[in-house]
């Protein structure tokens, strides 16, 4: 039965050949958050193999030839898992309809038309180095490694559902990626979901499932021993105050309730603890939660001078400027600053990776000459911040911030290497309503914490706000348009990871090449 699907596969052309593409990619989203269905990848990778099985280049062809097959496979492939896993991004447009519902198809269908060139590629890379049985599901891991660690960089970055995230749905299965990284975990995630595509030939299975067997079970397996090791009872890092008041994101910059909204802020946070349940050292507020400049409202100072104790930080979201108002050079950081009980701004972190069209007009210049300008109304463009470092509180606790999509980019908070006792995520996913965002949002906070090897505390305006530790596990979370105050008892956790930079990062790609080309050589052997 799996030797006659496969052949009807394989035989598949033109746009037959791209629409299956096109749902098996789709299917493999199923694998992301809020579904979690990883299985779907085991049904998707196996037909983009026999697919590729099929796009074989005639002898005598020329190159282009030869690449332009397959990279349609993989394009295809890539735009309909882009299409069915970040469909929802067109919801922001929608904040303001009247100005950018144009925008709508450049959302839904245009960025992932752009990203699935990334998996065109990786068909194409795959392809050259195909070969009979086993060889050629090494071959697409290998591709799309590569091709995943490349989303994450070029043109800054957008590696948004990574396909090794659909191999790590609960903290069990998380733990790995201090081993590897997240560009191993992406390969060998890879290489499992399409080893079924084995099924349809002898030649391979028994290597190939021994292979995946030894896998699943060395990352199962690790998982458990981790999570076995892990303190059960260990002291408290902070006690901290998370604030998510759920604003309406169409108010977010009317002047008209600016004073409402950080009255909100205010009277939410100032609530009292819950009988017998300490005060909180740290209060965190989301992203650009302040509605207005603080340095232009020294009355706002004040009143977060009387709502910190004595031994308490107030750290919040908001717009910090440089230089004069009028002036020519003045410059906007989207930062999270860091306010003491003296209603002072002690401490600033800026954000570094800004978002493309929403907080900075690429190419600013060529396109608003086209009229085209940023899909997000705020103060001006942001200019991105200087070198990461941590904020110290009041108690002497290093919480290192990433402010929204930031915390997305794998490694950014070291493998078990931080300078830091917590990480901190302030984000603002109103954008999204309740779409599948702000839970693939979350899953990437959740994994950064067991790269670091540090809990989590997360703030957002709405979406997911929560505390995770540095295992992965959620301690305690706000559901999306829950309004209100969470106090939770950060755990003190320093868990270092087997990894390094080095093996997770770049290197990592070297190794499993090697083994990709010894496999497809041991496969063209015994082929002879």
């Amino acid at each position: 039965m799996m030797e006659r699907l496969a052949g009807k596969v394989i035989l598949l052309w033109g746009w037959r050949r791209a629409l299956a593409a096109f749902l098996a990619g789709a299917v493999a989203a199923l694998g992301q958050p809020p579904f979690d269905f990883f299985a779907a990848c085991l049904i998707a990778f196996p037909v983009l193999v026999w697919l590729l099985d099929g796009s074989a280049s005639a002898p005598g062809e020329r190159f282009f030839r030869r690449i332009f097959r397959p990279f349609l496979t993989g394009w295809w492939f890539g735009f309909g898992y882009f299409v069915a896993g970040l469909w929802w991004t067109g919801n922001a447009l929608l904040v303001e309809a009247d100005l950018f519902a144009w925008a709508l198809p450049l959302a839904v269908f245009g960025l992932p038309a752009l990203l699935a060139i990334f998996h065109g590629l990786a068909a194409v890379v795959a392809r050259l180095l195909w070969s009979d049985g086993l060889g050629r599901i090494a071959a697409i891991a290998f591709a799309f490694g590569v091709a995943e660690w490349l989303r994450g960089v070029v043109l800054t970055g957008f590696p948004w559902n990574a396909m090794g995230q659909a191999a790590m749905p609960v903290p069990l299965l998380m733990q790995s990626v201090g081993v590897v990284g997240m560009t191993g975990m992406n390969a060998l995630a890879v290489f499992v979901f399409a080893m079924p595509a084995l099924l349809a030939s002898p030649k391979g299975r028994l290597a190939g499932f021994g292979l995946a067997g030894l896998l699943i079970a060395a990352h199962a397996g690790y998982g458990a021993w981790r999570l076995s090791t892990a303190d059960a009872a260990p002291e408290t890092l902070v006690n901290v105050r998370i604030v998510q008041p759920s604003i309406d994101q169409t108010e977010k910059w009317d002047a008209s309730v600016r004073d409402r909204i950080f009255a909100t802020y205010l009277d939410l946070s100032a609530r009292p603890p819950a009988e017998g349940a300490p005060a909180p050292d740290l209060i965190l507020w989301p992203e650009t939660s302040v509605p207005f400049i603080l340095a232009d409202r020294p009355d706002a100072l004040v009143a977060l001078g009387e709502l910190v104790a004595d031994g308490q930080t107030l750290l919040v979201g908001a717009v910090r400027v440089e230089g004069a108002s009028q002036a020519q050079d003045v410059r906007y950081y989207n930062a999270v600053v860091g306010i003491n009980a003296a209603g002072e701004t002690y401490d600033a972190v800026d954000k570094i990776r800004l978002v493309p069209f929403g907080e900075y007009l690429p190419f600013a210049d060529l396109l608003g000459r086209f009229g085209m300008k940023r899909l997000v109304q705020s103060v001006s463009d942001f200019s991105p911040g200087g070198p990461r470092r941590s904020i110290e509180t009041a108690g002497g606790v290093k919480a290192l911030p990433f402010i929204c999509y930031e915390i997305i980019f794998p490694g950014i908070a070291g493998y078990g290497n931080v300078d830091a006792d917590v990480i901190l995520n302030v984000t603002n996913d109103a954008w999204f309503g309740n779409t599948p965002g702000p839970y693939q949002h979350f899953r990437q906070a959740q994994i950064r914490a067991v790269e670091a090897g540090r809990p989590l505390v997360r703030a957002a305006n709405n979406g997911i706000s929560g505390v995770v530790d540095a295992y992965g596990r959620v301690i305690d979370a706000f559901a999306i348009d829950a309004v209100g105050v969470l106090d939770v008892s950060v755990p003190r956790q320093r868990v270092e990871g087997l990894g390094s930079p080095a093996l997770a990062g770049a290197s990592f790609l070297v190794i499993l090449g090697l083994w990709a080309a010894l496999t497809c050589l041991i496969s063209a052997y015994r082929s002879d």
